[in-house]
């Protein structure tokens, strides 16, 4: 892993990072000690981080009350930046829509289907009916088809989304890195999944660092074995910073 820096922006994806991905989203609960992490990490970074997630961000909100951080919700697709100034990205609604139609169905029809309908994008979870990934991604496939190239796939793990073409968590981190208390700092991305690879590569780009979290091929640059390594490593960056700082006052 690299050497702690006071100067670095951070970045973290949610499910599969920060917390373990459960059977379905609403499932996931954050602890009180999760919670004084990220609020203690943004504190110390003088507010240089953001969570970059595939969630929507008003259930980002619920998920980490009271904490109101800047975030990148829906991959992208909505925007929060640290003056607490909303930005959205401009879709084709009424193609989002058609396209969620047949997959909505096709999840009515199978038991153990999630649909999520996030607002910008949806989402067909098929981690509780795993025998189902290859039917589910056709069904996905097919409905982008409709949308004449408006629309996009995003695969995750256990999961299918739709979202607006040309969204994506690199684009969201480098807006995030072209404000304040972002700017002039090194970004550090840390991601569990393929919805994070383009963040991973941008961190690249930038002279930062890309941390996978779990298994399997990535761009990244440096890894983690799971959440709790993740927690674990990210608490020892704040206790060394924070003990720094009182050395020195001292």
């Amino acid at each position: 892993m690299p050497p702690y820096a006071a100067n670095w922006a951070w970045f973290l994806d949610i499910d599969g990072t920060l917390l373990e991905i459960e059977g379905h989203p609403d499932d996931v609960r954050i602890g009180r000690a999760e919670l004084d992490l990220v609020s203690g990490l943004h504190r110390a970074a003088g507010g240089a981080l953001a969570l970059v997630s595939g969630r929507p961000l008003a259930g980002i909100d619920v998920l980490f009350h009271p904490l109101r951080l800047p975030i990148a919700g829906q991959h992208g697709a909505e925007r929060r930046d640290a003056e607490g100034r909303r930005h959205r990205h401009q879709f084709p609604v009424e193609a989002l829509q058609r396209a969620a139609v047949p997959v909505r169905k096709f999840v009515a029809r199978n038991e153990g289907l999630v649909f999520e309908d996030k607002g910008a994008s949806v989402a067909l979870h098929y981690r509780l009916a795993p025998q189902l990934q290859a039917a589910a991604r056709q069904v996905v496939e097919q409905a982008l088809q409709e949308a004449g190239g408006a629309l996009e796939m995003q695969v995750g793990k256990m999961v299918f989304e739709m979202k607006p073409a040309g969204v994506d968590k690199g684009g969201a981190i480098e807006q995030f890195m072209r404000d304040r208390p972002f700017s002039g700092r090194i970004p550090v991305f840390l991601g569990d999944d393929a919805t994070d690879e383009l963040g991973f590569r941008l961190v690249n780009r930038l002279g930062g660092h890309s941390i996978k979290v779990g298994e399997g091929e990535t761009a990244a640059r440096w890894r983690l074995a799971d959440p709790a390594a993740a927690r674990a490593w990210l608490g020892a960056w704040m206790q060394e910073l924070v003990g720094g700082r009182r050395t020195k006052v001292g």
